[in-house]
């Protein structure tokens, strides 16, 4: 068992791979009463075209991560969640773009759970019955997300940015393509994203780390598994820019919801190049449209935005993109506005003393966040798939610069890289 210490945010890490390949990454939190266990394999929406364990080309139906993700919980003769709750644990689940994670929080029993989150997960149990059921189950949910204004502003936003790349398709897919997901389609997945190879197990609060090592080792030690297999992502060549302009869609809203996108040309970054370019986008956004910026005053008072206007950058290897908005009364109006509070800033530039605040605030928020088992647990696998560690995020912060920053701002707020989303309200007759 390897140990890193990170002296400058006081924090310790133990990490260990596993004969299966299975990474385990353990953070001891003396004096916390909760600890978080995730278990996460690096398979998600995305990972719909690939080749199997036998070299065989296939493309299965959309939204068959999160489906897989529903009947992990489904057992022959147990009920996964009900022994959660009878540990005291409370447990959950999610599929995002590009992994799928299961987890569990308890304040007591740290062992018998941790056995359970391993047990369940590599233990897949599929009939035709039970899949059918599932159907409507997730059809339900999806038509819940249809009717959602924020979710369909934020989908079409990445329909608008992305053509051809599946981060533009729904995470759990559409009515029809689940129609099409059978069990033999789940085992293919499962088999091929599930190994421990392809997967990493993150525990952090209060416990000790010799014993939890051990508990780990043991129980994957007690298990068979074949060969990791070799995963072979099969992925379209995207463009450069945005596919189109602008998406429009009528919901029932109170006032028209307006996000603005900006995809990122520069692909294929890793490691801490990608670290670096995500936190120093996240600063100019700060410095240019956070609640203590002159440009968010301005639009605020000019009432063309409300207390939801926000902003945020998702970085990936294999995508990047600022979203920006909220409510708005005039959405074209917005985006005007915006755009030329863009090309004022580039005209003027990045003020040191803005700069120097904004920072400040993002190590301080950092360093705030590290109290919280909760903020580790959501955050460092996603940093580790990456190729980075969540620990190393102060020091980056401040070795970022000024003329970084305005690097960025020239390079990244290009106009033509702009997309944009609206969602209206929608007419009586509609």
């Amino acid at each position: 068992m390897q140990t890193t210490k990170f002296e400058q945010v006081n924090e310790t890490v133990y990490n260990e791979t596993l004969p299966n390949g299975l990474q385990v990454y353990l953070v001891p939190k003396q004096g916390f009463s909760k600890t978080y266990a995730v278990f996460t394999t690096r398979y998600g929406s995305i990972d719909s075209h690939f080749r199997t364990r036998n070299g065989e080309e296939i493309n299965v139906p959309d939204g068959i991560a999160h489906f897989l993700e529903h009947k992990m919980f489904e057992k022959k003769d147990r009920d996964v969640m009900h022994e959660f709750s009878k540990n005291g644990a409370s447990c959950n689940a999610f599929t995002s773009f590009n992994r799928t994670a299961y987890l569990f929080s308890c304040t007591d029993k740290l062992d018998d759970n941790l056995n359970l989150l391993l047990d369940y997960v590599q233990e897949p149990y599929f009939t035709d019955a039970s899949v059918e059921k599932e159907k409507g189950i997730i059809g339900q949910e999806i038509t819940m997300y249809d009717d959602n204004p924020d979710w369909k502003v934020y989908m079409n936003l990445l329909k608008a940015m992305y053509k051809d790349y599946p981060i533009n398709i729904e995470i759990a897919g559409t009515i029809e393509t689940i129609s099409h997901i059978t069990k033999e389609y789940l085992y293919q997945c499962y088999e091929t994203f599930y190994h421990p190879a392809n997967m990493l197990l993150l525990v952090v609060g209060s416990f000790e780390p010799e014993a939890i090592m051990k508990l780990i080792r043991d129980n994957q030690s007690s298990k068979e598994f074949s060969p990791a297999p070799q995963i072979t992502r099969l992925f379209p060549t995207e463009q450069p820019e945005p596919a189109q302009a602008k998406i429009e869609a009528s919901l029932a809203v109170g006032l028209p919801k307006c996000m603005i996108g900006i995809k990122e040309r520069e692909q294929g970054l890793t490691k801490e190049a990608l670290l670096k370019r995500d936190l120093t986008t996240k600063l100019l956004l700060d410095i240019a449209f956070g609640t203590s910026s002159a440009v968010y005053e301005r639009l605020y008072d000019s009432e063309l935005i409300t207390e939801s206007f926000d902003f945020d950058y998702s970085s990936e290897q294999d995508y990047a993109y600022t979203i920006m908005g909220g409510d708005t009364p005039d959405p074209e109006k917005l985006v005007q506005t915006i755009q030329a509070e863009i090309e004022q800033l580039k005209q003027k530039g990045i003020d040191q003393d803005d700069f120097e605040r904004a920072k400040r605030k993002k190590i301080g928020n950092f360093l705030r966040s590290l109290n919280s088992v909760e903020f580790i647990a959501n955050q460092f696998t996603s940093f580790k798939f990456n190729g980075n560690d969540l620990f190393t995020v102060v020091p980056t912060l401040e070795s970022i610069t000024r003329e970084d920053v305005e690097k960025r701002l020239h390079e990244h707020f290009i106009s033509g890289q702009m997309a944009v989303s609206i969602v209206r309200s929608a007419s009586p007759q509609e």
